[in-house]
């Protein structure tokens, strides 16, 4: 049957080139993204979806040198923590390249924005639905970067009470993500993690069930 919504199938194969070629990256090159290509996939982002249309997402870029090199503080900071809370493989966790931030052409911090109690459509009994909507957001870029052959990497491990206030973040605000932005010399093959060694990826079929819940741990 025809579909006359779907795009053309150039279209189609590059939506989907950039679902499976996308990397979570952690080097990077220097170069600095021309504005107009950051303007585009910040709009992305903020095409995405959200829960009652509450469009919770707030980013902000990081132009000072001094902010940058503060936040890639914190971050080490808490890598360390992370590394001593995996016990026997805190050795091999710290040999992980985790970040990118000194290194990337764009910084962002993408957050919650405060007063999100208002919103009752869709969160009354899921309140996380704000975090899952700024998550479509990041996704957007990620996909729209990595059509531009930009690399992003999604950072998480940080304080997020520490970040908030080097942000001068509002009561109620809370950053999500440290976004590096830039460009690459290649992109991993596979997900950095699994070509390090560190975890394996799991096939779809196991993690699909149908009418019931399945445990397939």
């Amino acid at each position: 049957m025809t579909n006359e919504f779907a795009f053309s199938d150039p279209e189609i194969a590059g939506v989907y080139r950039a679902i499976h070629q996308r990397r979570d990256m952690r080097h990077f090159r220097p170069g600095k993204i021309k504005t107009e290509i950051l303007h585009k996939l910040l709009d992305a982002a903020h095409h995405a979806p959200s829960v009652g249309l509450m469009q919770p997402w707030r980013f902000i870029r990081i132009t000072s040198d001094t902010v940058r090199k503060s936040i890639y503080d914190l971050v080490q900071e808490e890598r360390t923590l992370t590394a001593h809370a995996l016990g026997e493989r805190e050795s091999e966790f710290l040999r992980l390249k985790v970040e990118g931030i000194l290194q990337c052409g764009e910084l962002l911090v993408a957050g919650l924005c405060d007063h999100r109690e208002r919103f009752i459509f869709g969160r009354r009994t899921l309140p996380e639905m704000d975090l899952a909507s700024v998550a479509c957001a990041i996704q957007n870029l990620w996909l729209a970067a990595r059509a531009e052959g930009l690399g992003m990497g999604w950072v998480s491990i940080f304080d997020p009470v520490k970040l908030a206030k080097l942000l001068n973040m509002p009561a109620g605000a809370k950053p999500i993500a440290i976004l590096c932005l830039g460009y690459v010399d290649e992109f991993y093959k596979n997900p950095m993690l699994v070509e390090e060694g560190w975890a394996k990826e799991r096939p779809l079929p196991e993690l699909m069930m149908e009418n019931t819940w399945i445990d397939t741990e």
